[in-house]
């Protein structure tokens, strides 16, 4: 029993036709019905049933069938992953990014490599940090895009870029016309944080540890543009990565965080097994070279 086989059982049951099925196959049909004898002599049952009018396949026939099914995608399925390592710029990879950083940094590097990577099918994974490293480790996800620290000796880790802490204010607030602000402006103000698992939310906490400096502990917020919008009607303030950052805002104000002005750096994160090793050297050099502040 081989996958030509069971290929042209797969096309008996499609076209219910000797003739049909092996001009699909392309194959005589002569061949066809000796290599489908063959497979029922083999397995010991009768797979199809004939007549003169048309084809049809036996109870048993129907179920080999669907199974064959499954295992001619499965085998094609190999023959694309082998495929992809023939050319490293072809076939799919899985990219993946934490969420303050995916909706701002997809759709400035996507573009970029459709344009340079035409065969390669790109998805997209967003996840917490957590989450997301576990994926990679395990091989869910290829790649991905996440801010230091990661604790892992086993990826490799390569810096892209480094993204600025800025205060968003509303323009109600004291603080609005402020050049420069530090840990000791946020004494006596409601700051807003992201929920836990955000490894943003802890950055923010390390950048605010001031004894005196309150999170309001009613509100967290799931993601930087309930944030955004929180600031943007009047409700506290908050810390935000600058690739964030709505310059259009008539009511927020961002304003330089720090002094020196504190930052986050964005890594891109694989596995130090990986065979992918020339598609990230080319994916690090894109996101390297991407204007992510425009």
């Amino acid at each position: 029993m081989n996958l030509r086989d069971l290929k042209y059982l797969l096309a008996l049951k499609e076209h219910k036709n000797f003739s049909k099925a092996a001009k699909a196959s392309f194959v005589s049909q002569p061949a066809m019905s000796m290599q489908i004898k063959k497979l029922e002599e083999e397995l010991g049952v009768q797979l199809i049933e004939r007549d003169k009018k048309q084809i049809l396949l036996t109870e048993v026939g129907s179920r080999i069938a669907l199974k064959a099914k499954s295992l001619i995608n499965e085998a094609d399925f190999i023959k694309e992953i082998a495929k992809t390592y023939q050319n490293p710029f072809a076939g799919e990879i899985k990219i993946g990014a934490i969420p303050t950083l995916a909706p701002y940094l997809f759709p400035k590097i996507l573009p970029n490599l459709s344009k340079q990577f035409k065969e390669l099918k790109v998805f997209l994974i967003e996840d917490k940090t957590n989450i997301l490293l576990d994926k990679i480790v395990n091989g869910q996800v290829d790649c991905g895009f996440l801010a230091l620290p990661i604790d892992n000796i086993d990826l490799n880790k390569e810096l892209i870029f480094e993204d600025k802490f800025y205060l968003a204010v509303h323009k109600s607030n004291k603080l609005f016309k402020k050049k420069i602000t530090t840990q000791f402006d946020l004494l006596d103000q409601d700051l807003l944080l992201l929920e836990e698992g955000h490894c943003l939310r802890n950055q923010a906490l390390a950048v605010c540890s001031l004894k005196g400096i309150n999170e309001n502990q009613d509100f967290r917020a799931t993601s930087l543009e309930t944030l955004r919008q929180m600031i943007e009607n009047g409700n506290g303030i908050t810390i935000m990565p600058e690739i964030a950052i709505n310059r259009k805002s008539k009511n927020t104000r961002y304003i330089p965080y720090g002094k020196p002005q504190h930052f986050r750096k964005i890594v891109f994160v694989y596995r130090k097994t990986s065979a992918r090793e020339k598609l990230f050297t080319e994916i690090k050099k894109i996101s390297k070279n991407t204007n992510y502040y425009s």
